[in-house]
């Protein structure tokens, strides 16, 4: 259940005959290579945390690929406009111990300012879950049911914002964009400090939603350019890890910000928008410099040397295209056209994922959003409320480490993705019996497994970049699969109605058809790529081996689209 590329001739792990015969002259730390080994692992790359296999560090690490093969070679070779092709060389070889310490800089310097950036979103998106524990609604004279609308209002701006944002970013480059999103946010962010009313509350919620859509795509796609497609989905795991320490962190920074009602005759919640908007704000200024626009750009004024050396560049460039040839189709700043744009939207074979995007989180999202709110009607008092927000949170981020684990470790994305629908069900099922007499601890206990829900959007995401195959559809699928997730929430938003509560007899049970309809859906989509990818398994092997040479020299099949090509599932 993997992604293959297919070797044209019989020599599908050897390298070249001449691979023997020259060496790249930046391999000059090792003295004798010996001839290129198979994959060390199934991972494809340097062994996982949690592998047990052991490695000489001082063996060649460089994987086969297509680029080991005269005729593939010519067919995936990166194209003069790609930003790091004077460093791509085929003979290129390296020692596991160089690709360890490259990736270890990578995730220094790459992976914890990504970490933190997320942290930023999360911090400016989810304190007005906190605020609800001040009085929030009440200060503002709203209902829950205006509560609801600035959440679909704030769902659907970024929702809308989406698509665009991904072609800025993919034109003027993540770097730029980035950093330019998060300063426009916080500024929006620490603004809603003068809130006054139902008006501004909605204008902030569609202000905000607009300038942090696009945002995760993003990122995901400026961390493709430093990782193989098997590293990636547990750094994003990690990346994903930042949502929850915001939501953490936010905890406990509510507890005592919100003590400050009452100072200058201000609400609370007023200096937590202020005091979190103000931080993130800083995070977006230093952006602008820690962000360098690709492997081989780091060089800047104010880093003369760069983050990395020429060798490393080259350890850099070679595993990732090695890993995955796609990566060199587009330029870093080139944009998108509307015939890239219909054909990613168009590609039939991604809309399983989009349509699991939609629905997967719907059964856990409103029993989530109104824990707050549901505390405090069961007479917890707001420092009470902020500090029992905080089991369900540490609950989901060792769910979601847990399910990448699982994910790469049985190959599975259906298998471990669907694991979120087996633990909401029985919940919800308990939620929707409870009634007035009910303890306030049961229906706490409840509560907090349903939110602390295993978190497996972001195994999802990989799955849907790694189904996408090349850089200009990545691109988009990225977005529309973020945008059907966000069309999610807004189903979400919906479900709760002032008229169904306190107990939401309502909502409960269409959050039970939808989980028992999510589970169909997961099932679905296992056997329609396991079809997809043994009927071209089929056909593959149907060809003689001149005719595979000739279709990999001439076919106009694009991504996901080849022959060659076998979906995750």
């Amino acid at each position: 259940m993997s992604t293959t590329l297919f070797y044209s001739d019989e020599k599908k792990a050897s390298p070249r005959d001449s691979v023997d015969e020259k060496i790249s002259s930046e391999t000059s730390s090792i003295d004798e290579v010996p001839k290129l080994v198979a994959p060390l692992s199934s991972t494809g790359g340097l062994p996982s945390f949690w592998s047990r296999e052991k490695v000489d560090l001082d063996a060649i690490a460089t994987q086969p690929s297509v680029f080991d093969d005269p005729v593939t070679l010519e067919a995936y070779r990166p194209p003069p406009a790609y930003e790091n092709v004077h460093r791509f060389d085929p003979l290129a070889r390296w020692t596991w111990r160089e690709e360890k310490k490259v990736v270890r800089k990578i995730d220094f310097r790459i992976m914890i300012w990504a970490f933190i950036m997320f942290f930023s979103l999360e911090l400016d998106r989810s304190n007005i879950s906190q605020a609800n524990a001040d009085n929030f609604l009440v200060d503002l004279g709203l209902t829950t049911n205006d509560f609801n609308l600035g959440n679909i209002l704030f769902k659907l701006s970024f929702l809308c914002a989406e698509l665009p944002s991904q072609l800025v970013s993919k034109r003027v480059g993540p770097d730029v964009w980035i950093p330019c999103q998060m300063v426009l946010w916080s500024v929006v962010s620490l603004s809603q400090l003068w809130l006054s009313g139902k008006g501004s509350f909605f204008a902030c919620r569609c202000l905000l939603g607009f300038l942090q859509g696009g945002f995760i795509p993003d990122i995901i796609l400026y961390l493709s350019y430093f990782y193989t497609k098997n590293e990636l989905p547990f750094r994003l795991a990690w990346f994903w890890i930042s949502n929850y320490s915001a939501d953490l962190i936010s905890a406990f920074l509510a507890t005592g910000i919100l003590r400050l009602r009452g100072h200058n005759g201000k609400a609370g919640w007023r200096y937590l928008f202020l005091i979190e908007g103000g931080l993130t704000l800083l995070v977006g200024l230093f952006s602008f410099a820690l962000m360098p626009p690709g492997p081989t750009q780091t060089k800047a004024w104010h880093r003369p040397k760069g983050w990395f050396t020429d060798r490393d560049e080259v350890i850099m460039v070679n595993r990732v295209l090695r890993d995955d040839p796609s990566k060199s189709d587009m330029h870093n700043r080139e944009g998108l056209t509307v015939k890239m744009i219909w054909g990613a939207l168009k590609d039939w074979r991604m809309w399983p994922i989009y349509l699991l995007g939609l629905t997967h989180m719907v059964p856990v999202v409103p029993p989530q959003t109104y824990l707050t709110l549901s505390l405090r009607n069961l007479g917890f008092t707001t420092t009470q409320t902020s500090l029992l927000s905080i089991p369900s949170i540490v609950l989901g981020m060792l769910g979601l480490l847990f399910m990448t684990f699982v994910s790469e470790t049985i190959n599975s994305r259906v298998g471990a993705t669907i694991v979120l629908q087996f633990w909401a069900l029985p919940l919800l099922i308990a939620l929707y019996t409870f009634n007035k007499a009910t303890s306030q601890w049961v229906y706490f206990a409840v509560v907090t497994l349903i939110a602390g829900y295993p978190y497996v959007h972001p195994i999802q995401v990989a799955w849907a970049s790694r189904n996408s195959y090349s850089v200009r559809t990545r691109t988009i699928s990225a977005s529309v699969y973020n945008m059907f997730v966000q069309t999610g929430g807004i189903i979400s938003a919906n479900i709760y109605r002032k008229d169904d509560k306190p107990l939401y007899k309502r909502g409960n049970k269409d959050l039970i058809a939808i989980c028992c309809y999510n589970i169909v859906l997961y099932i679905g989509t296992y056997f329609f790529y396991r079809t997809l990818n043994n009927y071209r398994e089929k056909k593959w092997k149907s060809l003689s081996t001149e005719e595979q040479k000739q279709y990999l020299e001439t076919t106009k099949d694009e991504g996901n689209s080849r022959l060659d090509f076998r979906f995750v599932y």
